[in-house]
């Protein structure tokens, strides 16, 4: 059994890019739960934070503590089943920036290897072959770094496993930078959090039917 991990404080706040009757799209910061956890100590979580402004906010979807970035929350209990649906569905696009060690060769490509839980070692993943569940994951470099050996790549996953992203990358040789999980420890000393951001949702609107696009920039 994993021991409880308490989160640190977490001290800044999420910011509200976008409000309408339906739904509101927030930039969550790196460092902060998106729903309480399981000990008393970790209660502090986006959720917790919009409830004083926002009483009936309900959850559609998650993102890693460590991981910052553009989330969905929806105001009302039509909009919270009409876009987790969506997000079941695998019908909203999902693109995410990070910063990973060491010059990636190809200019893009795909990573396909299903994993699963490593339950001896949770919350940690594995990759499994045999057992593991089908994972995706599309990548393009957007630079390179020769002198730091870095590579930033715009990362666009088809499937939503837990740590997807991070094991991935991992077990293709490029670790993300700050990764506390999957990364060696010089990787993950060479940066002060995950350098792992929820960059942008594009969807159909529930109350318009049109298509929407919501992006907050990378900090890193």
């Amino acid at each position: 059994m994993a021991q409880a991990f308490i989160v640190p404080p977490c001290a800044e706040n999420p910011i509200i890019l976008h409000r309408d009757p339906h739904f509101l799209v927030v930039n969550k910061p790196a460092g902060l739960l998106s729903v309480p956890g399981r000990h008393p100590a970790n209660r502090d979580c986006l959720m917790s934070r919009l409830a004083r402004e926002f009483p009936g906010a309900l959850t559609v979807h998650r993102l890693d503590m460590d991981t910052s970035g553009i989330m969905l929350v929806a105001l009302d209990k039509d909009t919270q089943r009409y876009l987790a649906g969506l997000f079941e569905q695998r019908r909203i696009e999902k693109q995410y920036s990070t910063l990973v060690d060491g010059l990636v060769a190809e200019d893009s490509g795909s990573v396909e290897l299903p994993m699963r839980c490593d339950w001896p070692n949770r919350p940690l993943q594995i990759i499994d072959t045999v057992a593991g569940k089908r994972a995706v994951t599309h990548y393009r470099v957007t630079s390179r770094s020769p002198e730091r050996l870095q590579t930033r790549l715009q990362l666009s996953p088809v499937t939503g496993r837990t740590h997807q992203l991070r094991l991935h990358l991992a077990a293709i040789g490029h670790p993300i930078l700050g990764c506390r999980f999957y990364a060696p420890k010089a990787v993950m000393a060479a940066a002060p959090r995950l350098m792992l951001h929820a960059q942008s949702l594009c969807f159909v609107h529930p109350g318009t039917s049109l298509q929407v696009s919501y992006e907050a920039p990378a900090t890193f």
